[in-house]
This record gives structure tokens, sequence and C-alpha cells, in this order.
């Protein structure tokens, strides 16, 4: 009798590392939020690093659990429903928080952006017109959609990169 040993989908892999990410994102921005520095500048670049390293380790594991090969379209395939249950966990703590737990937070995100615009000599004028603009898409509400979106948009640019590294195609069928 012959063994078939059970293969790892590009979802499952995904949803696996998604609710990692998920994870390990809240708590980092909870860090930063309770230290007071906002996930800017070199801030931001650890947030994507992270991301990386979690589709390197999310891939890592399909090709493990899998054939040991994984084409683009698959690695594309695990850092999509990774990016998509990240997100999807992760947005809905971020609008509890922002709306229920400290409702300051944006507040805090406005001054930071208007010291920000003061450091570039703009204007009173330039600040007050940017920040009427910025005040619309600055709402727990649309914070929540526009994290939905390019939280999932997110992880598949970071995907399409580090998916150039960790393909590795199965020689059997490229003959």
């Amino acid at each position: 009798m012959e063994e078939t040993q059970a293969s790892v989908s590009t979802r499952s892999a995904g949803i696996r590392y998604g609710i990692i990410s998920a994870i390990i994102s809240f708590a980092y921005f909870i860090i930063l939020t309770v230290s007071g520095v906002a996930a800017q500048g070199v801030w931001s670049w650890i947030g994507y690093l992270v991301t990386a390293v979690l589709i390197f380790l999310a891939q890592k594991y399909f090709k493990e659990n899998g054939d040991g090969f994984m084409s683009y379209g698959q690695g594309m395939g695990v850092a999509f429903w990774e990016g998509l249950i990240s997100t999807a966990i992760y947005t809905p703590l971020f609008y509890i928080y922002v709306k229920f737990i400290d409702s300051g937070f944006v507040e805090m995100i406005k001054e930071k952006q208007i010291e920000g615009m003061q450091e570039k000599g703009m204007s009173d004028e330039q600040i007050d017109q940017a920040m009427s603009i910025a005040s619309n898409f600055m709402t727990p509400e649309a914070m929540l959609g526009f994290g939905l979106v390019f939280g999932i948009i997110g992880f598949l640019i970071i995907g399409l990169i580090v998916t150039i590294f960790t393909q590795k195609k199965n020689p059997e069928l490229l003959a």
C-alpha cells in the first residue's frame, strides 16, 4: 500500500501565516502607539520588512509541506491569502481601537501631519487647505475602508518582490 503525502494548498499556507501576521502587526501597532512613536520613517520600513519575512516564511512552509516546488503563481497565491486574512483580522481590530479605545488617535495623527507640513515650510493657508481635504479621509470608518483595500495591495506588492526570490520551479514541468 502506497502512502500519499498530504499537500498544503496556497490558501491553507496563506491563512496560517495570515493569522500570525495579523497578530504580529496588531502587537507592533499597539507597541508603537503606547510608546508614542508613529509608524513613520524607519518604523514603517520595519513593518514592511516584517511583512516580507512573513511572506517568505509562508512560502517556505508551502514548499516544505508540499512537493518542494512553488511556481510564481503559487507564491503569489500564498501572498494573496496571507494578505487577505491578515488584513481582514488586523483592520477591524485597528478600527475598534481607534473608534472606541483611543479616540484621540486620529487627532494625534492630524497633529503629526500638521507638524510635518510646518517643517516643510508650508503656509498656514496651505496647511488648512490640505487638512480640510485630509480630514475627510481621517475618520475611523475611512481608515477601515482604506486599510482593507491597501492592506491587501501592500501584501501583493511585497509578495511580487519576495516571490521572485522564493519561487522554485518543478523541473519535471519544464520539460
